[in-house]
C-alpha cells in the first residue's frame, strides 16, 4: 500500500500564487498539511498593477478546506519581506517554490531596455532574492526544498521571447549551482519547465491544447520534488499534461585538433567539422568535473605527443575479457636525487624536524628516497589504457580509487626506472566499472615495488561482468578500538603546488578559476599527496624512519583534501601491520596535543617530576565528546595517549574544542571560564596550576 505524502509541520512559500500553477501548488501543500504563504503582487501578465485580491481568494481555499495559509503582496524583488512573512506566521521557512513570473514578448529587434530587464527583475533576480532571504535559515535547521521555474523557451529558444529564455535558462544555472552549495545542509534544488494552461502560455497556445494541459497535471511533481523523502537534487523535469521526463546534457565524443609544438588552424577544425559534431556513442558528463577531466585527459595525450586525429573514448566496456592480461607500452622514468628532495617536500617534509634531513639533503651520509616516491614511477602508465583494446575509458569519469604499494627494496636515489603494466582485471559495479593495473617497476633488471592503481570509471558498469577479483589486493578492516597513535600536521597553503612538481601538472591542483569550475572552493590536494603524508607517519612512529622497513601500503581514497587543511593520521598496531586512516577530522586543540607530545617525547622524565600527576581532556564539539586525551605525567618518561578512558585521572578538564583554544592562546581567561562552565574540572583542580610546565608557550589552564 502506497504511503501518502504529507508535509505536516512544513512551512512553504509559492510566489505568484494567485492563480494558475502557482494557486495549484499552494493548494496541494495545504492539502497535505504544510503552512502556506500565498505571495502574488497582483499584477497583470506583463507586470503592471497590484491587487491583493488574488491572494486572498487562494488563503481563503485553503482555510476553508482547514489548511494553514497567510498572504503575502510583496513583489519578489522583496525577497526579505516574503520570508519574515513566513517566519512571523510560522517561526520558519522549509520550502520555497519560485513560479512568479510575467511576459513581455517581443521580436529580438524590438526588445526595449525595459523589456529586458523587467523580466529578468521579476525571474531571475527575484528567485535569487527569495532564496538567499531563506537560504541560512535552512542552512541552520539542516533542511530545504527549492524549485526554480524555468521554461521550454529557456532550455530550447522561442521566437519572440529572448528576454525570458534568457532569465529561464540563467534560472536552471542558479539551480544547479545551489544543488551543490547546499547539497551538506540537507537543501535540495530542482528545477521545472512546465507546460500548463495559464496566463503565461495562454498567448502562445491554442484554446483546445490548453484544456488538456491543466495545471493540476504539475503540482505532483512539484509537490515530490519538495518532500522530505526526495533524494532529486540538481534535476530538471519538463512536465505537463499528465507527463514528466528528466533531461541531461549530452555531448559528441569530439575530436582534439591541435598537435604539441604545433599551430592550431581553422583549417583543422573544418576538416574534422564531422567527427566533432558526431553524437554516434555521446557521452552524457553530469558535472563540471566530469566535463573538466577531458580536458586532463586530452592535455596528457598532447604531452605524450598525440594530437589530432585522438578522439576520446567512450565510458564502456566493449570486451572486458580482451582488455583483461593485455600488457601496455613499457615506460620509463629517470630521475636524480633532485626529484627525490621535491618529492619530500611535496608530501610535508621539513628542515624543522632534524631527522628529516636524510630525505631533503643529497649530501646526509644516510640520504635516501621516500617509499612512496615509487608511485611517481608508475603512474603514468595509467594513459596507455586508452590503448588497451576490448576497453573504452572514458577519462572524464575516471576516478582513482585505491592505490597498493609493495616496495622490494629500498629505491636509489637517482637512476632510470622502467615500468612494465598490465591490465590485471575488469569489475563490474553496476554504477561503473573497476580496472586493475599492475605496475611493475624495475631498476635496471631488479624489481624494486610493484603498483597495483585501482580506477573506476563512473556510469561504465552493468556490462554484465563478475563483481569482485582475487587479484585485487584488499584493505583491512581497522581494529574496533581507539588509535594506538595519532599524528596530527598542517598542510601548507603551498602544498599541491610543490607536489606538483613531481609530475602531476592538473590544473585543478593549483588554478583557482579552474578549481571553481570544478566546483571546489579553491584547489585540491593530490590524493597522491595524502597517500605521502599517511605512509611518511608511519614511517616516522613506527620505523625510525628507516626505509628499510617499509613492506607495503594499501589506502582508500574517499574525501578531498585543500591545502591548508591539517590532516589526522590514526595508527593501530597489530604485531608487524599498521592500521592507519587518515583524514581532516582535525579539531583545533588536536595541534596543541600535537606539541604536548613533541615536549612529552623530549621532556618527559623532567616534566614527571615537576607535575607528578595523571591529567584528562575531555573535549567537546557541538554538545559531544569528540577527544579524550590522557597525559601520564607520573610515571616513567611521561605518555600522551589518545582515546583511553581507562585509568585514573588525578584531573579531568571537560572544555569545548573553541574554548580550550582560546583558554590555550589566552583569549579566554581560564578562571573566567571555569565560573562561566565554560571549563569543568574533577578531580584535584590546585593540579591545574601545573599545567604552566606543559603549556609553558601559551597561556595558563
Amino acid at each position: 500500500m502506497s504511503v501518502p505524502l504529507t508535509f505536516d509541520g512544513r512551512v512553504v512559500l509559492v510566489t505568484g500564487a494567485g492563480g494558475g500553477l502557482g494557486r495549484e501548488y499552494a493548494l496541494a501543500f495545504g492539502q497535505r498539511g504544510a503552512a502556506v504563504i500565498v505571495n502574488d503582487l497582483g499584477g497583470d501578465i506583463k507586470g503592471g498593477g497590484r491587487s491583493s485580491a488574488a491572494a486572498d481568494r487562494v488563503v481563503e481555499e485553503i482555510r476553508a478546506n482547514g489548511g494553514k495559509a497567510v498572504a503575502n503582496y510583496d513583489s519578489v524583488e522583496d525577497g526579505e519581506k516574503l520570508i519574515q512573512t513566513a517566519l512571523d506566521a510560522f517561526g520558519r521557512i522549509d520550502i520555497v517554490v519560485n513560479n512568479a513570473g510575467i511576459l513581455r514578448d517581443r521580436s529580438f529587434a524590438r526588445t526595449s531596455d525595459v523589456d529586458w530587464d523587467l523580466i529578468h527583475r521579476v525571474h531571475l533576480r527575484g528567485s535569487f532574492l527569495v532564496t538567499r532571504a531563506a537560504w541560512n535559515h535552512m542552512k541552520n535547521q539542516k533542511f530545504g526544498r527549492i524549485i526554480m521555474t524555468s521554461s521550454a523557451a529557456g532550455i530550447y529558444g522561442n521566437f519572440g521571447q529572448a528576454n525570458y529564455s534568457a532569465a529561464k535558462l540563467g534560472l536552471l544555472g542558479l539551480s544547479n549551482t545551489l544543488a551543490i552549495e547546499g547539497q551538506k545542509y540537507n537543501i535540495h534544488c530542482n528545477t521545472v519547465a512546465p507546460t500548463a494552461g495559464s496566463r503565461l502560455t495562454e498567448t502562445v497556445m491554442p484554446p483546445d491544447l490548453l484544456e488538456s494541459l491543466k495545471a493540476e497535471y504539475v503540482a505532483p511533481l512539484v509537490l515530490w520534488l519538495s518532500h522530505e523523502s526526495c533524494r532529486e537534487n540538481g534535476g530538471l523535469f519538463e512536465v505537463g499534461a499528465g507527463w514528466i521526463g528528466k533531461l541531461r546534457w549530452e555531448r559528441t565524443q569530439g575530436r582534439t585538433v591541435r598537435q604539441k609544438n604545433k599551430i592550431m588552424t581553422p583549417e583543422a577544425v573544418r576538416d574534422s567539422w564531422n567527427e566533432i559534431c558526431d553524437f554516434t556513442d555521446a557521452t552524457k558528463p553530469a558535472s563540471i568535473q566530469e566535463s573538466l577531466q577531458t580536458l586532463v585527459e586530452v592535455l596528457s595525450k598532447l604531452d605524450s605527443g598525440r594530437g589530432i586525429g585522438t578522439n576520446l573514448t567512450g565510458a564502456s566496456a566493449t570486451n572486458p575479457s580482451e582488455a583483461v592480461g593485455h600488457t601496455l607500452p613499457e615506460i620509463s622514468f629517470s630521475y636524480t636525487h633532485m626529484h627525490c628532495i621535491l618529492y619530500a617536500l611535496g608530501v610535508g617534509m621539513s628542515t624543522g624536524d632534524p631527522d628529516h634531513l636524510r630525505f631533503l639533503y643529497e649530501g646526509q651520509e644516510d640520504f635516501c628516497c621516500l617509499p612512496t616516491f615509487s608511485v611517481i614511477a608508475a603512474q603514468s602508465a595509467i594513459t596507455g589504457l586508452s590503448s588497451v583494446p576490448g576497453l573504452q575509458i572514458d577519462f572524464s569519469k575516471l576516478l582513482h580509487g585505491e592505490q597498493y604499494l609493495e616496495l622490494f627494496k629500498p629505491l636509489p636515489t637517482s637512476g632510470t626506472l622502467t615500468s612494465r603494466a598490465v591490465v590485471a582485471d575488469v569489475l563490474d559495479k553496476g554504477s561503473g566499472m573497476i580496472v586493475l593495473l599492475d605496475v611493475h617497476t624495475y631498476s635496471g633488471g631488479e624489481l624494486v615495488c610493484y603498483n597495483q592503481f585501482s580506477l573506476f570509471i563512473v556510469g561504465a558498469g552493468g556490462f554484465g561482468g563478475k563483481r569482485t577479483s582475487q587479484k585485487a589486493v584488499v584493505t583491512a578492516p581497522l581494529p574496533d578500538r581507539p588509535a594506538d597513535a595519532v599524528i596530527v600536521e598542517q598542510t601548507s597553503r603551498d602544498q599541491a603546488a610543490l607536489y606538483r612538481l613531481s609530475g602531476d601538472w592538473n590544473p585543478l591542483h593549483i588554478d583557482p578559476s579552474f578549481a571553481a569550475l570544478g566546483g571546489f572552493e579553491s584547489p585540491i590536494l593530490h590524493g597522491l599527496c595524502s597517500f605521502g603524508f599517511a605512509a611518511r607517519h608511519v614511517l616516522k612512529r613506527y620505523a625510525g624512519n628507516d626505509v628499510s622497513r617499509f613492506k607495503s601500503i594499501k589506502v582508500r581514497f574517499v574525501k578531498p583534501v585543500f591545502p591548508g587543511q591539517a590532516l589526522q593520521t590514526q595508527m593501530w598496531k597489530e604485531e608487524n601491520r599498521i592500521h592507519i586512516q587518515c583524514s581532516t577530522d582535525v579539531l583545533q586543540s588536536d595541534l596543541v596535543f600535537a606539541e604536548i607530545e613533541r615536549r612529552v617525547k623530549g621532556q618527559g622524565q623532567e616534566l614527571v617530576k615537576k607535575v607528578n600527576a595523571v591529567l584528562a581532556w575531555e573535549i567537546m564539539k557541538d554538545g559531544e565528546r569528540a577527544r579524550h586525551w590522557m597525559l601520564d605525567l607520573k610515571t616513567g618518561q611521561g605518555a600522551l595517549t589518545r582515546g583511553v578512558t581507562g585509568g585514573q585521572a588525578d584531573v579531568t578538564f571537560t572544555v569545548a574544542d573553541q574554548d580550550f583554544m582560546d583558554v590555550v592562546t589566552g583569549k579566554l581567561n581560564p578562571q573566567k571560564a571555569f565560573f562561566s562552565g565554560k571549563l569543568k574540572v574533577k578531580g584535584n583542580i590546585m593540579l591545574s596550576q601545573k599545567l604552566e610546565a606543559v603549556l609553558k608557550d601559551y597561556a595558563k589552564l
